[in-house]
C-alpha cells in the first residue's frame, strides 16, 4: 500500500511581493508557479548572467541523472531530499520508484511556498512511500528524527543535497551541516550535492555581479563558493567518478556538454 503524508496540516501564508528563490528558480527551468515580481527578478539576473537558466537546467539534469545511478546502479532504496524546491517533473520519488517502486523517499524543506505545493510531491508508487517534512537544514536533529518516521538510518540512505548550502553563508556552519547529516546515515549511503562557484574556468565570473544584485533585490541571501571550499563537504566520504566537476558534465547521458558554474558530485560513506 503506498504512503503519501505531510507533516503540517495548516497552509502557510506566502509573500508574493518578494522575489524567491523557489519561484524565480521555476521560471528560469520554464514553469509556471511564479509571479511577476519573480518574473522581473530572474529576468534581470538572467539579463545579467545569462547561463543562469543552463545552470538551472543542468541541476535538474543532475539529479535524474545521479537518482537513477544511486537507485539502478548501487541499489539505494532510501532517499533523503533536504532542499527540495518547487515540485516540477521527474521528482525524487518519481525517478527513484521508476527503478525501484518500493523505495522510500522524504523531502525537507522549510520554505513555505514549497510547503503550500507540497501535495504535488506526496505521490507514491503502491509499494513506496514519500513524505514531506518542513524543517530548517540548519536543524539537523529535527531532520533526522522525523524522517526516520519513514526511512531506515541502519539501511543506506541517499542524501540529496542540491542548491542548498549556497543559502548557508557561513562555510564552516554549512559543512557541520554536512558532516551531521552524514553521520546518521550509515555506512553504504550517498550525499549527492550541487553548488553554484565563482571559479573562472566554469565560467562563474558572472555570478559575482548577479548575486549581489540577487542579495539587494530577493530573498533568501545566495553565496558561491570556489572548488576547494565545495570539495571539504565531502571530506571522509569517496568520491564516485568523474568526481567534483560541473554538474552538466557528471556522468551526461549523450555527447560532451559543456560546463556550467555549478559543480556537482556523488560520494559514498565507506
Amino acid at each position: 500500500m503506498s504512503e503519501s503524508r505531510t507533516s503540517s496540516v495548516e497552509t502557510p501564508r506566502v509573500n508574493t511581493g518578494v522575489a524567491h528563490n523557489a519561484r524565480v528558480w521555476n521560471y528560469w527551468l520554464g514553469g509556471k508557479e511564479h509571479d511577476e515580481v519573480d518574473e522581473q527578478v530572474g529576468g534581470h539576473v538572467a539579463g545579467m548572467f545569462p547561463v543562469i537558466r543552463d545552470v538551472a537546467r543542468a541541476d535538474r539534469e543532475f539529479l535524474g541523472r545521479a537518482v537513477r545511478f544511486l537507485a539502478a546502479e548501487r541499489g539505494v532504496r532510501q532517499f533523503l531530499d533536504i532542499g527540495t524546491g518547487l515540485p516540477t517533473v521527474d521528482n525524487t520519488h518519481e525517478t527513484a520508484q521508476r527503478i525501484a517502486p518500493a523505495s522510500k523517499v522524504v523531502y525537507v524543506d522549510n520554505d513555505p511556498i514549497v510547503l503550500a505545493h507540497a501535495r504535488s510531491l506526496l505521490t507514491s508508487s503502491p509499494e513506496g512511500v514519500t513524505d514531506y517534512i518542513d524543517a530548517d537544514v540548519h536543524d539537523v536533529d529535527a531532520i533526522v528524527e522525523r524522517a526516520a518516521a519513514t526511512l531506515d538510518f541502519d539501511e543506506p540512505v541517499a542524501v540529496m543535497m542540491l542548491g542548498i548550502l549556497n543559502f548557508v553563508l557561513d562555510t564552516d556552519t554549512a559543512c557541520d551541516i554536512v558532516r551531521r547529516v552524514m553521520n546518521a546515515v550509515p555506512s553504504g549511503s550517498f550525499l549527492a550535492l550541487t553548488h553554484p562557484t565563482f571559479d573562472a574556468d566554469l565560467g562563474g565570473e558572472g555570478n559575482v555581479a548577479a548575486m549581489a544584485f540577487w542579495n539587494e533585490n530577493a530573498t533568501p541571501p545566495i553565496t558561491a563558493r570556489p572548488r576547494a571550499e565545495i570539495a571539504a563537504f565531502f571530506e571522509g566520504l569517496d568520491l564516485v567518478e568523474p568526481g567534483l566537476v560541473s554538474c552538466a558534465q557528471w556522468r551526461p547521458d549523450t555527447g560532451a556538454p559543456g560546463a556550467v558554474p555549478q559543480f556537482g558530485a556523488v560520494a559514498l560513506k565507506p
